[in-house]
């Protein structure tokens, strides 16, 4: 506006210049003087557009700042707007009629410029000046500018010679002009005092607001603060929840009915009068606090009682483990006399049994014992099992177990057809009893042979035990399944049914089956005093059969053979001769001979007939026999009940002949082995297997519970030593290493924290565990072989303890929770970086330059190799160096040169670096590759990183309460990783031991304890551990004593029952 009035000024000063020219100089002052008046009057609306936007600013922000509506203000602001509109409104209708006349004059009013151009359009609403611009109207115009004007229309005037014209302006508007304008003035001048008026008003009303603000925001504080003081109350004493219930609701109430005054009031005289009564309960909970204060000191005295009780504890549990020691010595050697006393019991009640159940026991049941004891007899001392026995060959699908049935008089073995099924020796025990029953010699569980499920379950059983005692790849085995039949009419004797011989192997079974079964059926007839039972099928020809001369070459003059001839029933059907099965029955077809000639039928064909039918079957087909009739058969030679009692009267004569004669050779085989015994191991215990595992056993749980013995001190040493030789690589060569060249302290530690978080989520809890589990079976393993053992074990006990070790091993597990704990304990020692004091300082300053040192010492070693033999080496030792060896110590030279020239290099070495070597290694007439100055450089970067890194400890050690004298970039930081890394090997190698004395360690010796158990009933596994040939001697002396002892039992029954 400033700019505008301005502007105009000049251009109607110009203008007046050209009326003085051409009109009289009365002219000229009326134009000059209607000019004055109009920029009067553009002025004053001017100045009125101010106080308009004046009053909007003033209306605005008034708007702004009360937060209620005031409607006298509001009402008295907006009528001085619209007043001051009205008056800007009036003085440009008055502009435009006073230049409406200028206009209408001739040539005077044409050159001044339009009202819009001077005042402008007035805006529809009042707008705010600039910051720059003042209310008063009269800076617009430029001072004495009339007089400028008049002074050069008087110069204009002088020099012209026109002539004065007529007015132009009538006097009379001029003068309404004037006193229209002063009305103007005043009515501006009232507009300006109400907008002064307003403007006071509403700087009152601010004021009034923020006082209102500020009493709310103290009204609030004071609410907070005593809702903070009930809820400390509601905490200390439980006798104010009523009270603090009201407060808590006239809080809550207070918090929504806070935007009145007379409702802050009242809240504000509720918490005054709440305020009285915590200010007494605040009282009383001060005089709480003094007295926790004291129990806080009390606490202190416990905690130092309770400190110096758990150290007195520890010495007391140190004596009391002391004592434990002693008792569990002393418990040994009573366990030990109690042990002998309880083998001289056993011995004692082993014999007084022997001589009370004879009664009891009949004498086909000692005999029994007898042969299951000599099963298990090796004969490496040539004490060969001659005993009689019954021996059923034949081949295979001959009828043989068929035969077997008959005289037990049960099915009793699994049946197939056309297929072998029985595929281990079979050893049956038949004796007389009130009852038909069945029972395995290594079983308590009896049979029922008449209930046909338990005859069903008792053939399964025996198929179980046959496919047991096969191995893999075999088809048959030798192993004998022993079992005792028991009922009333059998026969005593004992029968072994062999599996049948075959003439043919087939696919499935394996290669040398055939050659089995012929030894295996050769190795019981070798037996001088054994029964051959010959079974031959009848109902095919007789020049298929295969053993009839296996059984002529073991008994060719016939005196224990037993010729039987089964199927006869479909041998007479299908024999076209019938004297051919006459010369068979009288041995005249055969070559071989026999005892006796006997045929029987066993079944029906297919079909699966009970022994009842079968018998009955048998009596019917004998009694109407064309060959019985014609005189082919004898009466004698018929049925498997005559079968039966032949073949038992033969094995009692053939026992009652040879038993005199065993008897003699075992006493000679236990003269023998107890004199071997005295010469061999004189002054020395004899011991059986048995005894000597049990021994072993108790050596081993001694050595268990000597891990007991190792004092927490002694654990936690091996701990942090085997922890870290374990993480010393890690930690000072990938983090100590990996974050020494940085420049600042700050980027050390930053390094070093990323680097231990890393490593201690991922792979540090894994190795402590490791490590624990390796040294306590590292501590086992020491003490088992270390342990001095007796000059009578000697390291009999060896390959049971390492097996016992390897196997526990396998099988024990760390406790998986353990690792969770450890990885928490391991993450806060490592994150704790203030060393308390000077002592912590100064060890691990110690320890950093033990590492160091050993650190230095492999890296020396390591250069050294690198470079070859020293001068002194190579005079003194005859040695040279190689091409290789020479090209290291010429790279070493040369990059010593850089280290002193640059002490702070970095750890790698630059390509312009690396070329500057290799020139000047090429100056000197030596050739080195880049690879080799680059592994030399690394070796020997190494080696001098070291040696500044503990000379820079040896600096820090004073560097502990001022780290700003320490000469190094990290500022001794350094030293705090290893006294970081030295907690956590003390908490770690703690918590492990803890882990280990009260945990580990008793589940090691639970599941030693139930290996060992397991072990002591798995008898092919202690012949492999406890061997040798003091071992075997002792076993086979127990042997022959048990058989001998049996044998003259059984004599002395057996002469009993011949004499009555």
């Amino acid at each position: 506006m400033y700019c505008n009035a301005e502007r105009c000024m000049k251009k109607r000063n110009r203008s007046s210049v050209i009326m003085h020219r051409k009109h009289s100089s009365y002219s000229k002052r009326v134009a000059l003087k209607g000019s004055k008046w109009v920029l009067i009057a553009a002025s004053g609306i001017g100045a009125m557009k101010i106080v308009s936007s004046q009053l909007e600013e003033a209306n605005k922000s008034i708007s702004n700042t009360l937060s209620m509506p005031y409607d006298l203000v509001n009402d008295r602001v907006n009528s001085a707007a619209r007043a001051a509109r009205t008056l800007s409104s009036k003085g440009r209708l008055y502009m435009d009629d006073i230049l409406a006349k200028y206009r209408n004059t001739s040539g005077i009013a044409k050159d001044l410029p339009k009202p819009s151009e001077i005042i402008g359009t007035p805006p529809s609403e009042p707008t705010s000046p600039p910051a720059n611009q003042t209310n008063k109207p009269q800076k617009i115009i430029k001072p004495k500018i009339e007089d400028q004007i008049l002074a050069k229309d008087v110069s204009g005037a002088s020099s012209s010679s026109e002539k004065p014209s007529k007015p132009l302006i009538d006097e009379k508007a001029l003068k309404q002009a004037e006193e229209e304008n002063k009305k103007l003035k005043n009515e501006l001048t009232s507009a300006q005092a109400a907008v002064d008026d307003a403007t006071n008003k509403s700087k009152e009303v601010n004021l009034v607001n923020e006082d209102l603000k500020q009493k709310i925001t103290s009204l609030e504080a004071a609410a907070n603060e005593a809702t903070n003081k009930s809820e400390g109350i509601i905490q200390a004493n439980e006798d104010l929840k009523e009270k603090i219930a009201s407060l808590e609701e006239v809080s809550a109430k207070s918090t929504e009915v806070g935007k009145t005054n007379e409702e802050l009031r009242n809240r504000i005289n509720s918490l005054a009068a709440a305020n009285e009564d915590l200010k007494e309960k605040i009282a009383s909970l001060e005089e709480v606090s003094a007295k926790s204060t004291e129990v806080g000191k009390t606490n202190e005295e416990l905690r130092s009682r309770i400190n110096s009780l758990a150290a007195d504890s520890q010495k007391t549990e140190n004596e009391l483990r002391k004592e434990l020691l002693k008792l569990q010595e002393s418990y040994k050697r009573e366990l030990d006399r109690m042990r002998t006393e309880n083998e001289q019991l056993k011995y004692l009640v082993k014999n007084s049994n022997l001589k009370t159940n004879t009664v009891k026991k009949s004498i086909i049941d000692m005999y029994a014992e007898v042969l299951d004891t000599l099963s298990d007899n090796d004969q490496s001392y040539n004490v060969q099992d001659h005993l009689p026995r019954i021996v059923v060959v034949g081949d295979q699908s001959s009828g043989k177990t068929s035969v077997l049935e008959m005289i037990v008089r049960a099915r009793i073995f699994p049946r197939g057809h056309g297929e072998m099924m029985t595929r281990s020796p079979v050893q049956v025990t038949l004796g007389e009893g009130n009852r038909h029953t069945a029972q395995f010699n290594d079983e308590e569980r009896v049979y029922d042979l008449s209930n046909e499920q338990e005859l069903h379950e008792l053939r399964c059983s025996v198929e179980k035990r046959m496919k047991k005692s096969l191995k893999e790849g075999e088809t048959v085995s030798s192993e004998v399944i022993a079992l005792t039949v028991k009922g009333p009419g059998l026969h005593r004797m004992v029968l072994v049914d062999l599996p049948g011989i075959i003439s043919t192997e087939t696919r499935g079974m394996a290669p040398n089956t055939k050659t089995v079964l012929t030894d295996m059926c050769n190795g019981f007839m070798r037996n001088p005093n054994a029964i051959i039972l010959c079974v031959q099928d009848g109902s095919i020809d007789a020049e298929r059969s295969n053993v009839t001369n296996l059984v002529q070459a073991h008994d060719p003059k016939g005196k224990r053979t037993i010729f039987v001839l089964t199927k006869v029933d479909m041998a007479e059907q299908n024999m076209a001769n019938p004297t051919r099965v006459k010369k068979i029955l009288e041995g005249k077809l055969f070559p071989m001979k026999a005892l006796g000639y006997y045929a029987v039928v066993t079944g029906r064909g297919p079909q699966e007939d009970s022994i009842e039918t079968i018998r009955a079957y048998e009596e019917d087909f004998f009694s109407r026999s064309k060959l019985f009739r014609s005189g082919a058969m004898r009466a004698s030679q018929m049925s498997t009940n005559n079968l039966s009692l032949a073949v038992s009267d033969c094995f009692w004569k053939m026992v009652s002949d040879s038993i005199e004669q065993q008897a003699d050779n075992f006493k000679a085989a236990r003269y023998n082995l107890e004199a071997e015994w005295r010469n061999t191991f004189s002054g020395i215990r004899e011991m059986d297997r048995n005894d000597l595992f049990e021994k072993a056993k108790d050596d081993i749980l001694d050595d268990i519970a000597a891990l007991h013995k190792l004092t927490p001190l002694e654990w936690e040493t091996l701990l942090q030593e085997n922890l870290w030789d374990m993480i010393h690589k890690k930690v000072v060569d990938e983090i100590y290493l990996g974050a020494a060249e940085c420049v600042s302290s700050s980027h050390f530690n930053t390094k070093v924290d990323i680097a231990l978080k890393d490593w201690t989520d991922d792979k540090l809890p894994q190795i402590s565990i490791t490590v624990g589990w390796e040294t306590l079976f590292k501590q086992l393993e020491d003490i088992m072989t270390t342990k001095k053992t007796d000059r009578e074990i000697g390291d009999l006990f060896q390959p049971l303890k390492a097996n016992v070790l390897e196997s526990v091993k396998a099988q024990h597990n760390w406790q998986t929770n353990a690792m969770k704990r450890l990885s928490v304990i391991q993450k806060n020692a490592l994150e704790d970086t203030a060393v308390t004091n000077k002592m912590q300082w100064d060890n691990s300053i110690s320890f950093m330059e033990r590492i160091l040192k050993e650190r230095i010492d492999v890296a020396t070693a390591d250069l050294e190799h690198c470079i070859g033999p020293s001068w002194t080496e190579r005079w003194t030792g005859w040695r040279s160096r190689s091409p290789l060896e020479s090209q290291c110590v010429a790279a070493k030279n040369e990059l010593e040169k850089l280290l002193i020239a640059d002490e702070a290099h970095g750890k790698q070495l630059e390509n312009d670096e690396l070329t500057t070597v290799r020139r000047n290694l090429q100056t000197q007439g030596v050739d080195v590759p880049y690879e080799i100055i680059s592994t030399v450089w690394q070796k020997l970067y190494k080696l001098t990183f070291l040696n500044r890194a503990i000379t820079s400890a040896q600096q820090c050690r004073k560097a502990f309460y001022h780290r700003s004298i320490a000469c190094n970039a990290v500022e001794c930081n350094d030293v705090v990783l290893f006294w970081r890394a030295t907690r956590m090997l003390e908490i770690t190698s703690n918590a492990l031991r803890l882990q280990i004395m009260n945990t580990e360690a008793q589940r090691l010796e639970q599941e030693v304890k139930q290996y060992l158990e397991d072990l002591s009933r798995d008898e092919e596994n202690k012949k492999k551990l406890i061997t040798g040939k003091r071992v075997e001697l002792a076993e086979e002396l127990r042997r022959v004593r048990s058989i001998q002892d049996r044998l003259d039992l059984f004599i002395r029954e057996l002469n009993k029952e011949q004499e009555s």
